[in-house]
């Protein structure tokens, strides 16, 4: 990133935390060097932001640091903090990471109290998905998806039957246990669900496809909401 992005990202980090942190946390957060939170830190504190403390001990933002807090009631802030739980914990890694982030600025400019109420959530959302081979395949299949381009995949159903397919991927629905991969098979010539539990391989193909009005995950979607 910028140098500009890596000083919005580091005044990010620490406007959503409550205590001093040190460089050394800074920069295994940033993916930086603790000589570049440093220089970081000065340019911050020469541009008028209110820094306080130094290397050895941590950084904290001082007062008149914070931005107007947002909009949200509390209990609209919960339900948020609750659904990126959600999707850190059962999307693919890709997801997980932006969903953190994500939390992480808008944790920047909640006003204190909210802050420790989001600490104290008293709900968990435990992350046994997001490290699994089926999660990294739906990274695979979710960039496939957006950039149109087909996969062929290997395929066991529930009754063990295996089979191979060219799919054209086109969106992922979460049940509250599995995902399950919406595409247009090839071999069959419609729309084809399958179980990202179930998909033991995937390889994406040098060929783009076409969605029409009749081929998309909006049209699927409106088809199921008809039965």
């Amino acid at each position: 990133m910028s140098k500009s992005e890596r000083l919005f990202e580091l005044l990010t980090l620490l406007r959503s935390k409550r205590y001093a942190v040190t460089a050394n946390a800074l920069a295994v957060e940033l993916g930086v060097s603790e000589r570049t939170i440093y220089r970081d830190v000065q340019s911050l504190l020469l541009s008028g932001v209110p820094i306080e403390g130094e290397a050895g001990v941590g950084y904290l933002l001082g007062k008149g640091s914070h931005l107007p807090p947002l909009m949200f009631t509390e209990e609209e802030m919960l339900a948020l903090e609750l659904g990126m739980k959600m999707v850190e914990a059962w999307s693919d890694k890709r997801l997980a990471s932006a969903s953190e982030s994500a939390s992480r600025k808008i944790h920047s400019i909640l006003p204190e109290h909210l802050k420790a109420q989001i600490e104290a959530l008293p709900l968990a959302v435990p992350a046994f998905h997001v490290e699994s081979d089926h999660a990294e395949r739906g990274d695979v299949l979710r960039a496939a998806a957006s950039g149109k381009t087909k996969v062929r995949i290997e395929y066991e159903t529930g009754e063990k039957v295996a089979s191979e397919r060219v799919i054209h991927p086109l969106g992922q629905v979460y049940w509250g246990k599995v995902w399950t991969l919406v595409a247009w098979c090839e071999l069959r010539d419609e729309y084809r669900n399958f179980r990202l539990d179930r998909i033991k391989s995937v390889a994406v193909l040098d060929e783009s496809f076409e969605t029409s009005a009749t081929k998309n995950f909006q049209h699927f979607m409106s088809l199921c909401c008809e039965n």
